[in-house]
């Protein structure tokens, strides 16, 4: 259900870290979830709400530059553990942003940003940022879970700060982003895994996706069809010990021209090793990501992401496809997921013709 959320300081203007740019924060509180059981990931309480960040009388251009979350007790100030992460993804209307932006091309990506357990921050390099009207509307969807903790009531809220500069205030123009995903599946039905084609010689273009089963708390949305005939789902079982799983993901990143990658955010579920992002045309790593688990129970402590002003190049025309590790070592199924969200360099940006 959307609900207005609560806004604690609008506007808060503050100087950014790695910025010499006035940067502005809104910060925001979800309401207040009851975590009073075992809720493993995609299952625990959440809620989605309509937020803008500037109320400006007229619209003007934003540039996003971060995202942070903390979970925090039910007084919005008090930190409690962040085990208690599950996600928080920040969406954007793509009708509404092509409109507002006079954009006819089709790469505009409806999420916008993500964090997770392992990364609580997603931070642009100095000079970079996501392109926003100040009047679009922006979905922030938060959950919580509790893989650990049996036999306790915790009330806990997350706290949300995204950071932006306005364009107005820009004594040197922004270096527009925008955003592609890769994510790893399994094949659930039919034969052969390569998502999106047809018969192709694995020695040239890497595995399929292995065959799986959908995490028992799959919903719809996580599961794909493709123009074979063809089902995969994004959000697999991970059954006891090691799983290596390959999955063509040139479509799905639909680079509309060569550029480069300036950040990268990673999403992985516990247990995960390391997501990798491979160019079979180059046959060469463009980025590998490594996780850290908690010793004890079952968590998620760090995934490595990528930040840089020189930036990765990625090239129209190049195959590539994404290489997810799981090992999973105690004797029940988990849920898996692999995601990373690529913000990339935007040859073809031109601002609103409005402004």
């Amino acid at each position: 259900m959307n609900r207005k959320f609560y806004l604690i300081l609008a506007l808060l203007v503050a100087p950014a870290a790695n910025c010499s740019e006035e940067v502005r924060s809104a910060e925001f509180l979800s309401r207040t979830f009851e975590v009073d059981r075992i809720y493993r990931s995609m299952e625990g309480p959440y809620e989605t709400r309509e937020i803008t960040l500037l109320g400006s009388e007229e619209p003007e251009l934003l540039w996003i530059r971060a995202i942070r979350s903390q979970i925090v007790g039910e007084d919005g100030k008090a930190s409690m553990s962040g085990e208690f992460m599950c996600h928080v993804n920040m969406d954007i209307d793509p009708d509404k942003h092509r409109a507002a932006f006079d954009l006819s091309k089709p790469y505009v990506n409806s999420r916008l940003m993500t964090l997770a357990q392992g990364q609580f921050a997603v931070v642009f390099p100095d000079g970079f940022g996501a392109p926003l009207m100040s009047d679009e509307p922006l979905f922030m969807n938060s959950q919580v879970l509790n893989h650990n903790i049996e036999d306790a009531i915790f009330n806990i809220r997350h706290k949300i700060v995204v950071d932006f500069v306005r364009d107005r205030d820009l004594s040197t123009p922004m270096k527009p982003l925008f955003v592609s995903a890769a994510f790893g599946m399994k094949l659930i039905s039919g034969v052969n895994g390569y998502y999106g084609r047809s018969l192709i010689d694995p020695a040239l273009h890497g595995s399929g996706c292995l065959t799986g089963v959908p995490a028992d708390n799959s919903t719809a949305g996580s599961n794909f069809g493709d123009q074979f005939g063809r089902k995969f789902t994004g959000h697999w079982t991970v059954t006891p010990g090691r799983e290596v799983n390959h999955t063509p993901v040139t479509s799905l990143m639909a680079i509309p021209f060569d550029t480069t990658i300036h950040y990268i955010a990673i999403h992985l579920h516990p247990f995960a090793e390391s997501v990798e992002l491979y160019d079979l045309t180059e046959d060469r790593s463009v980025f590998r990501s490594n996780a850290g688990n908690v010793r004890q129970g079952v968590g998620l402590v760090s995934v490595e992401t990528y930040s840089s002003k020189v930036g990765i190049p990625v090239f129209r025309d190049h195959e590539y496809e994404l290489v997810s590790v799981y090992h999973n070592p105690t004797t029940q199924n988990h849920d898996a997921m692999a995601t990373v969200f690529l913000y990339l360099l935007d040859q073809e940006f031109s601002r609103p013709n409005s402004l």
